[in-house]
């Protein structure tokens, strides 16, 4: 049954319920891994989840790693639009500390390289979670948090400018805190929000926007009203992005949510700033994210009850869609 996005807010997918290591992650010479046709395994993958979902797709969101081979990225952008795909990217910063001068220049080289690309094939939005590293980090404290925070709005006032992104086609950059354990010190929505304004009284530009995931809100140290509050604070100041609907610390099944997605697409609605709500699931066993379902009790709990990924993904686009007309219904969104 097909079933019809009244809004009009895009729908799409972050394709990681793919696993990591086996269809985003580039090997050792930066090829992305094919199917034994030779096709994209991420390209293969959205196409079995466009030809099944009862709701149209709008968007896909890749995350995009330093070094993939070029004819990789061309293939990727290629099948994408052959699907009818909107494309937009998550710049991975992997292993660089944004948070250290001494790693500034590498960081710089990573994210102008990316940034290039989404510049090449007409990228409108890109996103990144280039406020720490990953699984790394370090608690920061009093005067050493204040010289790294400045560190990170100086790292990307340079982008922004060396790139010329306000004068490109790219229209916003969205950057996605992440829960406690992830990162150590932009774990909330709040703190994500200070820097992303900073930057943009910095640069005379609402151009930065906090992504808000549902499951890293829900994961932070903020309640739903706190976050509830902020949501509204950053829509007062244009600094509101993309939404992720994802279960918190499962990652798995909005089943398994809580009631984290509903509260905050609500909260979205009556901003008027919900143009983009993607849905995200992890693999319960992808070898990539071990570390993280070694460090975090609930992380990685199979909740397909049988399914596959595939289906659990759709089953998360069709509750994301009836939750989106239905706020439509009731005059919260148009």
């Amino acid at each position: 049954m097909y079933i019809k996005n009244k809004t009009e807010v895009k729908i799409g997918v972050v394709p990681t319920h793919l696993k990591f290591s086996d269809c985003l992650i580039p090997n050792e010479v930066g090829n992305l891994p094919r199917t034994r046709s030779g096709d994209l395994k991420v390209t293969s993958g959205m196409h079995e989840l466009c030809r099944t979902s009862p709701v149209k797709i709008d968007i896909v969101q890749i995350p995009l790693f330093y070094g993939t081979n070029t004819n990789d990225i061309k293939d990727l952008f290629h099948g994408m639009n052959a699907l009818k795909l909107e494309v937009q990217i998550i710049i991975v910063l992997g292993e660089v500390d944004p948070l250290d001068p001494n790693d500034e220049e590498m960081a710089i080289e990573i994210l102008n390289s990316l940034i290039k690309i989404a510049k090449k094939y007409q990228v409108k939005h890109i996103s990144s979670t280039s406020f720490e590293k990953w699984l790394s980090g370090k608690k920061i404290k009093d005067q050493d948090l204040d010289k790294a925070i400045k560190q990170l709005i100086k790292l990307h006032i340079r982008c922004y400018k060396e790139n010329n992104l306000e004068n490109s086609n790219i229209e916003a950059w969205h950057l996605e805190f992440l829960r406690g354990i992830e990162f150590s010190n932009f774990t909330n929505a709040s703190k994500a929000g200070s820097v992303v304004m900073s930057i943009n009284e910095k640069i005379n530009h609402n151009f930065f926007k906090v992504l808000i995931d549902a499951a890293h809100c829900g994961d932070s140290d903020l309640s739903i009203l706190k976050n509830k509050m902020v949501i509204k604070k950053l829509a007062e100041n244009d600094a509101l992005g993309i939404f992720h609907a994802s279960a918190k610390t499962t990652r798995g099944c909005f089943s398994t949510d809580d009631g984290w997605i509903g509260a905050l697409l609500s909260t979205y609605a009556v901003t008027e700033k919900l143009k983009y709500a993607l849905v995200e699931i992890f693999h319960h066993e992808d070898p990539i994210l071990e570390t993280l379902r070694d460090s975090i009790k609930g992380h990685g709990v199979d909740t397909t009850n049988g399914r596959t990924y595939n289906r659990v993904v759709i089953d998360g686009i069709v509750e994301l869609t009836h939750r989106i007309n239905n706020l439509a219904n009731r005059n919260l969104i148009r």
